[in-house]
């Protein structure tokens, strides 16, 4: 047998997928009588091998593509979530801030008309004293609510301006895979298009030819998907990090 001629079998257990995966793209494959071996198993040409393999591959990179995009769109949810969240704590905080503001002022009032009314009375003044410190301590507190309030929000601002870094430079990474997946597909394309010729001298000649062209595509596939692990690993180890920073934050 040939060694450019595969069972369904061999070239199943090259690219890793199971029997059922080959068997399917062949039904995409020109109708023909197929080449056997001599216990009439189908042998498949490196022509529809090359096909075959194409198919497959394509599939396994759409779906890393796809995944890609899916995480993209969590985190872009997550970075809304998280500002509709600091808006709504700043609007309780200025509503609870106004109501303090006005019992304050409304009790102060209140102490000014008795201090007014009762003057001559020692102990109504020390009374009014004592609580004129306490409304000066809760307008420091006041005061001092503000502006953790106001340190707070701050920190969400520089969290959430972190958080869409993060989901620019996700969207740049998705830019260049898309890129490469182009790339990719151009130079399957173009794989797809070179015509085997009829002779056999001609067959001989080009054989390795494209042998070659294969391997340089599978290991510049491998490349691919070993970038995108890679990049993976550190969008995970960043996210987990800047997850941590917050959540100890």
């Amino acid at each position: 047998m040939s060694d450019s001629l595969k069972t369904i079998r061999e070239l199943a257990d090259e690219l890793g997928v199971n029997k059922q995966n080959v068997q399917y793209h062949i039904k995409s494959l020109p109708n023909k009588e197929r080449l056997k071996n001599e216990k009439g198993i189908i042998l498949l040409t490196i022509d529809e091998q090359n096909f075959i393999r194409a198919k497959i591959l394509k599939v396994s990179t759409d779906k890393v593509l796809a995944d890609k995009i899916s995480t993209d769109k969590i985190l872009a949810d997550k970075v809304s979530t998280d500002k509709a969240l600091a808006d709504k704590i700043l609007a309780d905080k200025v509503s609870t801030d106004k109501a303090l503001a006005d019992k304050i002022l409304t009790d102060k009032v209140s102490t000014d008309k008795i201090l007014t009314d009762k003057v001559s009375t020692d102990k109504e003044n020390n009374f009014l004293i004592e609580k004129i410190k306490i409304q000066e301590e809760q307008i420091r507190d006041l005061k001092e609510q503000r502006r953790n309030g106001k340190e707070q929000l701050d920190i969400k601002d520089s969290q959430i301006a972190q958080m869409q870094n993060l989901l620019d430079q996700q969207q740049r990474l998705a830019l260049q895979d898309k890129k490469l997946l182009d790339e990719y597909k151009s130079e399957i394309n173009d794989l797809k298009a070179l015509k085997m010729p009829t002779q056999e001298t001609e067959f001989k000649h080009l054989d390795n030819q494209y042998k070659d062209e294969v391997n340089a595509l599978k290991e510049k596939l491998e490349n691919l998907q070993e970038q995108i692990k890679v990049q993976k690993r550190i969008e995970e180890q960043e996210k987990q990090r800047k997850w941590w920073g917050l959540w100890r934050k």
